[in-house]
């Protein structure tokens, strides 16, 4: 009888190191709508391809979780950069139990394995890259989350220095909600909407922002956001994508804020020194004002 258990991917494997079979469900938490692994039932896929990602702790966890998740003998193929992890995935895989086939295309380890019957340590694994409640924090985080295990200077900052807002306001790339619950401390503020790429960020900033006025969104601000008419965007932009830094990710950051703001509304930027986004703040925005510089980070407070 032929197997009709799904086949599931993680991420975006290149094409050309490894097939996804079409249908596969996807499963990266950066990637909105996808499917989520923490609650696929034991041994019901077939086959996973797996981009793995690069922290040990969040790597680890998310093979732990494919794992569990698929049948005994599925297919396993576990790829990475070798300086991003891919050269540590061989000995984690044989760490489960796994007998691993290994090569090395395009600066990628590519690890195949046939799940075992009975993988070892997988709640282990599984208990380390877990949701937590960071003492140092005070909140609930996530490993794999930006910053997952540090307040990011650049949010502290930013977070230092806020004006009190009133009105309706969104918080773009919003983490876990540190810079959210700064926001929220001013009884002016109505409503604020708080969106993030990672599914993950997302969850944690539910559990830590326990405020009515708060909306918490899993999207891709890049495709937009359908805000109109706010008095006030917050926002630490994220300028790496897989890795790699991309300064044209903090730059559609700035132009989503500028069409989701009222004429008169204001954005609050922080970003690291070296990044050019002083050009596009002037081409969309009526009055730009450097507010701070400190620590390798500048503020601006654009008006629209």
């Amino acid at each position: 009888m032929q197997d009709t258990k799904p086949s599931g991917v993680y991420g975006t494997p290149p094409a050309e190191l490894a097939e996804v079979p079409v249908g596969a469900i996807q499963f990266s938490p950066l990637i909105p709508g996808s499917g989520r692994l923490e609650g696929q039932e034991d041994g019901s896929l077939s086959l996973m391809i797996m981009l793995a990602p690069p922290g040990t702790v969040e790597r680890r966890y998310t093979i732990a979780l494919a794992l569990r998740a698929l049948a005994p003998d599925a297919s396993l193929t576990v790829l990475a950069p070798k300086d991003k992890g891919g050269s540590r995935i061989a000995k984690e895989l044989k760490g489960f139990g796994c007998a691993v086939a290994e090569t090395s295309r395009r600066h990628h380890r590519i690890c195949t394995v046939a799940r075992p019957g009975l993988p070892v340590g997988l709640e282990d694994a599984l208990a380390e890259g877990r949701p937590r409640v960071d003492e140092a924090l005070g909140l609930w985080t996530w490993p794999g989350v930006f910053s997952w295990n540090r307040l990011d200077p650049g949010s502290a900052l930013l977070e230092q220095n806020l004006p009190r807002f009133s009105g309706r306001g969104a918080d773009f790339g919003c983490g876990i909600g540190v810079l959210a619950r700064a926001i929220l401390a001013s009884p002016q503020v109505e409503h604020l909407t708080m969106i993030d790429i990672d599914r993950r960020a997302v969850e944690m900033a539910e559990r830590n922002v326990d405020d009515p006025r708060a909306q918490v969104r899993w999207a891709d601000i890049r495709s937009g956001t359908g805000l109109k008419g706010l008095d006030f965007v917050v926002m630490n932009p994220p300028f790496h994508d897989g890795g790699v830094e991309d300064q044209s990710l903090g730059q559609t950051f700035i132009r989503r804020s500028a069409e989701a703001l009222r004429p008169g509304g204001s954005l609050w930027l922080v970003a690291n020194r070296h990044l050019p986004y002083e050009a596009v703040l002037k081409g969309l925005f009526k009055r730009v004002t450097p507010k701070i510089e400190a620590s390798g980070y500048k503020i601006y407070e654009a008006l629209r």
